[in-house]
């Protein structure tokens, strides 16, 4: 911890906090809020989440002038536990004003370098890998060649068989997310506009979503944008979360208003990246799972027969 502020001093980046409990949780139809609700007699107080992301309140301090900023924070996401997963976990994000992506994945070399200097960084669009692996071009494959090259690997897909994003993430999970060398990095940007979430799309033949993900030694570690600032782009973006959590019979999520009022009355052009500090010390200590990188953990005996 001491070092990552260090670093971010040095670069005279501002550390934030913003509320861990707010009105609204995530849209992300991959991600799943922690819902509060208060006691009966505290009536006067409505439901709230658990924040899976500072994201939305960090970007309210950015269109209110802050400049680059940094949070290192609790996040809280329902999710399976597991070997890299906790319902509660150490986040690490930042913004840079200015940044597209491929100037914040420089910052995030430094930055992780500073931690681990015997990584081998490298660089890769999803193109080129999934080219290498697969031998076709992801931006333009049918959906059959995907269904058909997923089902290939063994994975068990059954009703997603033509869901675009759930192949790509099972295709994804098959080329990167599996034992690697510890020193190995890379980071894959420019992904499918399947996969964009709220990066910005680069127009091209075909286009693609100006984001990145760093992955070690095997481990997804940070998850970086160049950010969507338009308004309007932003609506669009939650109207087809909403679209997508009612397909998935997911619980709707309505949008952060103070968000989008911040976002509409303008937000600087930058990039933004999320990091797993939890993930990041289990690589610096070399350990095998998330737990044995926290001082407590407190679901452990509860979960142990689940």
């Amino acid at each position: 911890m001491r070092q990552i502020r260090d670093y971010f001093a040095a670069e005279d980046v501002l550390e934030v906090e913003t509320p861990l409990l707010m009105p609204s949780g995530s849209q992300d139809p991959a991600l799943t809020s922690f819902a509060t609700s208060a006691p009966a007699e505290a009536n006067h107080w409505p439901r709230g989440y658990l924040q899976t992301s500072p994201e939305f309140a960090m970007k309210r301090l950015l269109a209110a002038g802050s400049g680059d900023i940094f949070q290192l924070c609790h996040a809280f996401r329902v999710e399976q536990p597991g070997r890299y997963h906790l319902a509660e976990f150490v986040l690490l994000e930042w913004y840079r004003v200015g940044f597209d992506h491929h100037h914040l994945m420089d910052d995030v070399e430094a930055l992780v370098l500073a931690l681990l200097p015997s990584l081998h960084f490298e660089r890769k669009t999803y193109a080129e890998l999934f080219q290498g692996e697969y031998g076709f071009d992801p931006h333009t494959a049918s959906t059959i060649r995907l269904s058909e090259t997923a089902a290939a690997t063994g994975a068990e897909l059954g009703v997603a068989s033509d869901d675009r994003v759930v192949l790509f993430d099972v295709l994804f999970a098959q080329l990167f997310l599996r034992d690697r060398p510890a020193t190995d990095a890379l980071f894959v940007y420019d992904f499918p506009v399947e996969q964009c979430a709220y990066a910005r799309i680069a127009p091209g033949s075909p286009p693609v979503a100006q984001r990145f993900e760093l992955i070690i030694g095997g481990v997804e570690i940070a998850n970086g944008y160049f950010e969507v600032t338009d308004y309007e782009e932003q609506l669009e973006r939650h109207r087809r979360e909403g679209i997508r959590r009612q397909q998935l019979k997911l619980p709707e999520m309505e949008s952060d208003p103070l968000f989008l009022a911040a976002l509409d009355a303008g937000m600087p052009s930058c990039s933004g990246v999320a990091l797993g500090v939890d993930r990041l010390v289990m690589l610096c200590t070399g350990q095998q799972s998330l737990n044995q990188c926290t001082s407590f953990d407190p679901f452990g005996a509860a979960l142990e027969h689940c």
